[in-house]
């Protein structure tokens, strides 16, 4: 099997550098699209939210609906027994009888009274439910154009970098490849424990790009000599001169440019 041909020190920076510029690039994107998912999903959570209400509502008012038809069946089955009784205490044969006859009566007259106040009470809650329901269509339906108008933004978007994203995602994963494992997992580790995810930063006015702290001109000299991978002491990132991330700017600008096309 063939040797791998050997990679040398600067051809490692200059691929470590485009991978930073590349994965840079991809959260550009990601960044333009912002907090819209999150807001599109919170969204769909809220009208999802929002729609079961209302068919808990509409099922309730049917269960108040059944709970009226039921007293009111009540009502007529007491007054049917009323006219029995009443009927009956015309033939009967003494006191206790009719006194019997005129409890019945005076009973079935008390459940028709409380069936009449279910039905009002009933009948309020109703009202209140109808109330509730209103301001839920209204709420579901401002919630509904807002959400049309967020997806809408977010399809925008989408549509305008999807394509280049992706083919950054596979730029990025070929690029990896140009460099060790070792090299890979540390700028993968660096970038992760970073705030603005870079990992790979050019001396900058005698800085590492994104720290106040002064690279010693001893060390200078080294990164621009381009001999071994050299780390900032206070940040951990790796370490190019500006010659070189100038170069490689330019270089991946013009694919950058392609890519977008």
């Amino acid at each position: 099997m063939a040797k791998k041909a050997e990679v040398s020190v600067e051809e490692r920076l200059r691929a470590l550098y485009d991978l930073q510029l590349i994965d840079s690039r991809v959260d550009e994107i990601r960044n333009i699209r912002g907090e819209l998912p999150l807001e599109v999903r919170d969204l769909e959570d809220e009208v999802e939210g929002l729609n079961l209400r209302m068919e808990k509502l509409n099922d309730s008012l049917t269960i108040i609906d059944d709970e009226i038809k039921g007293k009111k069946n009540l009502i007529e089955e007491s007054k049917t027994l009323i006219k029995k009784y009443s009927e009956q205490q015309k033939n009967v044969r003494n006191n206790r009888e009719y006194n019997s006859l005129t409890k019945e009566v005076e009973f079935q007259e008390l459940e028709i009274q409380l069936a009449e106040k279910h039905i009002k009470e009933f009948k309020a809650q109703i009202e209140q439910k109808k109330t509730v329901i209103s301001e839920t269509k209204e709420r579901l339906k401002d919630r509904n154009a807002h959400l049309k108008h967020k997806k809408g933004e977010l399809n925008e978007i989408l549509k305008e970098t999807e394509k280049e994203e992706e083919a950054l995602i596979n730029k990025s994963l070929d690029f990896q490849k140009k460099i060790d494992d070792r090299l890979v997992k540390a700028y993968l580790r660096i970038r992760n424990n970073v705030k603005n995810g870079l990992a790979v930063v050019a001396i900058e006015r005698g800085a590492s790009g994104g720290s106040f702290f002064t690279i010693p001109p001893q060390v200078q000299v080294e990164i621009a000599s381009r001999k071994k991978v050299i780390t900032d002491e206070h940040s951990g990132r790796i370490l190019v001169d500006s010659v070189l991330a100038e170069e490689e700017k330019v270089k991946m600008n013009k694919l950058f440019a392609k890519l977008s096309k």
